[in-house]
């Protein structure tokens, strides 16, 4: 049996690591498609579920496969990753003094067995000044990511408030994976 994690997010490898797992990283390549109709809870379960049926359709039976999606949410509408600076600097003040909510959809595949769920997390950014934002986008850090931030770097500067689960926010909620991995057929503890 081997783990294979389908995502090439450097923080979706080193939270997995840090459980204590030895696992390949086979990204999947096909193509994340809008899907207007989708709840933002949904969104993230649907696209984990292909990216797992992707890469389990070149693993052996007993390997288990890993994969997620995340997204961030402001009263129901996703914020995808910024496609530039401007992009990044709309969506940080759109957060800015408000709440939002971070979802990632969690899929694990073990031969016919295949689980799919979600986290959603609260976040609320203290109010922030143009020059705040305009600094933190020149740190580079929100141009790869959901919402424009990430909260495991210099975007803890931005967070006020948080409610849930700290790792989902960062791209993987390892307690609901640890969960998933144990009834799918696999082990939760290494």
């Amino acid at each position: 049996m081997e783990i294979i994690l389908a995502s090439q997010s450097p923080r979706r490898r080193e939270l997995l690591g840090q459980m204590g797992f030895s696992f390949t990283v086979r990204p999947a390549r096909g193509e994340e498609l809008p899907h207007p109709e989708l709840t933002p809870a949904q969104l993230v379960e649907e696209l984990a579920r292909q990216k797992a049926l992707e890469v389990s359709a070149g693993a052996d039976a007993d390997d288990v496969v890993v994969a997620a999606d995340t997204v961030v949410a402001v009263e129901g509408t996703v914020l995808g990753k910024s496609r530039d600076r401007a992009h990044a600097a709309e969506m940080i003040s759109a957060l800015s003094g408000r709440e939002h909510t971070v979802y990632t959809g969690v899929a694990v595949k073990r031969g016919e067995k295949l689980l799919v769920e979600h986290e959603a997390t609260l976040v609320r950014f203290r109010p922030l000044t143009q020059r705040e934002i305009h600094l933190y986008i020149q740190t580079g850090e929100p141009m790869d990511k959901a919402g424009s931030y990430g909260i495991q770097g210099y975007g803890a500067l931005l967070v006020e408030s948080i409610r849930g689960d700290y790792f989902n926010v960062v791209g993987l909620p390892i307690c609901r994976l640890g969960g998933m991995l144990a009834r799918g057929g696999g082990e939760a503890l290494p």
